[in-house]
C-alpha cells in the first residue's frame, strides 16, 4: 500500500507566521483612537446582554457611540488632509 503525502511544503503558512511590518504597525498605531471607542463601544454593550438595559447603561452605549463617530471623523478628516489635492 502506497502512502499519499504532500510532495510541496505548504504554501500559505509563511504568510501567516511571520511579524506584522512597520507600515503595518504604523497603521494599527495611526488608528487606535477609533478601535478603542470601538471596544469602549463594544464592553458597554456587552454590560447590557444579560440584563435590562438601566438608564445608566443607555447613557454609556450613547456616550460611547458618540466616541466612535468622533474618532471615525477625526481619522478621516486626518486621512483627507494627507491626500494631495486633485486637479493642482
Amino acid at each position: 500500500m502506497e502512502h499519499i503525502v504532500a510532495v510541496q511544503a505548504v504554501v500559505t503558512a509563511e504568510v501567516f507566521d511571520r511579524e506584522p511590518t512597520f507600515a503595518e504597525l504604523d497603521a494599527i498605531a495611526y488608528e487606535m483612537p477609533l478601535i478603542r471607542a470601538e471596544v469602549e463601544l463594544l464592553d458597554a454593550e456587552i454590560i447590557t446582554l444579560d440584563r435590562t438595559p438601566t438608564e445608566l447603561d443607555a447613557r454609556r452605549i450613547r456616550r460611547a457611540r458618540r466616541r466612535v463617530l468622533a474618532a471615525r471623523r477625526d481619522l478621516a478628516n486626518t486621512s483627507a488632509a494627507l491626500l494631495p489635492e486633485v486637479g493642482a
